[in-house]
């Protein structure tokens, strides 16, 4: 039943990119907030994602949900790895979460709730960088491997390197984002600190794209082989693109285009971490079906998302949708 675990794959990925992109630009909006001195410029970046904060996390819940249910084998062996940049990651988006409900009520307590707002973002945008480094490099070589692995693997030069980039890039979807939503003096400094994190994007990802193949030898056939340097130079092609893009639309001021341009990065991000570990779900130890949940589990499960996943989706194109246009003052519930 390999085309169960597979499709199950294909879920958890999908939810771990929804997530990365609808949590990552309100996460990049946090880490802008010490460059925006002015309380009312704070309180409208707050305000345009109000409504949709909270609910771009179910996109984590489920990620982690589907990962402990269809793949728990695979899900004891990492987490005990990744435990202590997840538990920072959960506590990060705790406080987060706190500071966020009470600046909008306080007054004098103001710039302790902003700046628990931007440790929160950035120390849980930081860990979930980690995590996708300790990811890449891998648990072992050999299926019994993982049991015997460090718990401090994420300590590695690498990985930090992704958690760097990975602040940088939700900078840049956060930026993007602000240009959409806002206007006037916000708007102008959003499409400054566009350019930077676009810059630094770039430099990270040429870093990682290097880096990655020389992480292992199953790095190295997969990416620089001969017969797959062909099909693969495709990648890097497309993603360039998208980086022309974004550059394109922050120099004309092209609103929309930076955000969508933006997202294709990241997409291009995430096809090539799947290109770099495929098909394993434990680099490079156990395998998709190697650590599969048994094929009735996998089943109910598979019913249970195929009811559910269209109204989450439906749920979150309309929260957009009502919610769609400039926020010009500040937003309060």
């Amino acid at each position: 039943m390999d085309y169960l675990s597979t499709i199950w794959g294909g879920i958890l990925g999908f939810a771990v990119i929804m997530y990365v992109l609808l949590d990552g630009f309100d996460l990049g909006i946090g880490i802008l907030f010490p460059f925006f001195r002015d309380k009312h410029d704070r309180a409208i970046m707050m305000s345009t994602i109000i409504h949709v904060w909270d609910g771009n996390q179910t996109w984590l819940v489920l990620g982690g949900a589907c990962m402990f249910g269809a793949f728990p084998t695979a899900f004891a062996a990492i987490m005990p790895v990744i435990y202590f940049p997840i538990l920072i990651m959960l506590i990060a988006l705790i406080l987060r979460g706190v500071s966020f409900e009470f600046r909008l009520k306080s007054t004098q307590s103001l710039h302790v709730w902003d700046t628990c707002f931007f440790l929160g973002s950035f120390f849980a945008t930081f860990s979930q960088g980690v995590v996708l480094g300790t990811f890449v490099q891998g648990f072992g070589t050999q299926a019994p491997s993982y049991i015997h692995i460090p718990h401090y693997q994420w300590l590695t030069t690498f990985s930090f390197m992704t958690g760097v980039g990975t602040v940088c890039g939700y900078v840049l979807l956060g930026a993007c984002w602000l240009v959409i939503k806002t206007q006037g003096h916000i708007q102008d400094t959003a499409y400054r600190y566009a350019w930077r994190s676009l810059a630094l994007v770039l430099f990270f990802m040429i870093a990682f794209s290097v880096w990655t193949p020389f992480l292992s030898d199953f790095h190295f056939q997969r990416w620089l082989s001969l017969e797959n340097i062909p099909y693969l130079a495709i990648l890097p092609l497309i993603t360039g693109l998208f980086f022309f893009g974004c550059g394109y639309g922050l120099y004309e001021k092209l609103e929309t285009v930076p955000f969508l341009m933006a997202i294709g990065i990241f997409l291009c991000g995430a096809i090539g971490v799947t290109i770099s570990v495929y098909p394993y779900i434990v680099p490079h130890s156990m395998t998709l079906a190697q650590a599969a949940a048994p094929p009735g589990s996998l089943r109910f499960m598979l019913f249970g998302v195929v009811i559910m996943m269209p109204f989450l989706l439906l749920y979150t194109l309309h929260s957009y949708f009502v919610f769609r246009g400039k926020v010009t003052k500040p937003v309060h519930y």
